[in-house]
């Protein structure tokens, strides 16, 4: 019996609430089209703009210095071909250095 009170208080609870519950209407008749741009999304693109600014002279650093060393490998491969090749007998190429040497002297030489 209990149990069949609170079901029955549970029920007009819930039918009160349904009765004081107005409908809800949305309003179709508009239309809204939004270009999706904010002051706050003008402000973020100013500063990742400034930011990409700020941080060029680096980038060309970094480009130049990778530029640079591929350069540099690009001259010691020739200088390696040429020393190798060399009709010099006495010529060897020395990795460390990236130099031509003379066996007997150990001073660089030109192939």
């Amino acid at each position: 019996m209990k149990n069949l009170r609170s079901k029955s208080a549970v029920l007009m609870l819930l039918a009160g609430v349904f009765t004081f519950a107005s409908p809800i209407h949305a309003q179709t008749d508009r239309l809204v089209i939004e270009s999706g741009d904010s002051a706050q999304s003008r402000q973020n693109a100013a500063m990742d703009k400034e930011q990409w600014n700020d941080t060029r002279s680096l980038r060309q650093k970094v480009n130049k210095r990778a530029e640079k060393e591929w350069d540099k490998a690009d001259v010691a491969f020739d200088a390696q071909d040429k020393c190798q090749q060399s009709a010099n007998m006495n010529a060897y190429w020395e990795p460390n250095t990236l130099r031509c040497l003379d066996r007997r002297t150990g001073r660089q030489i030109m192939p």
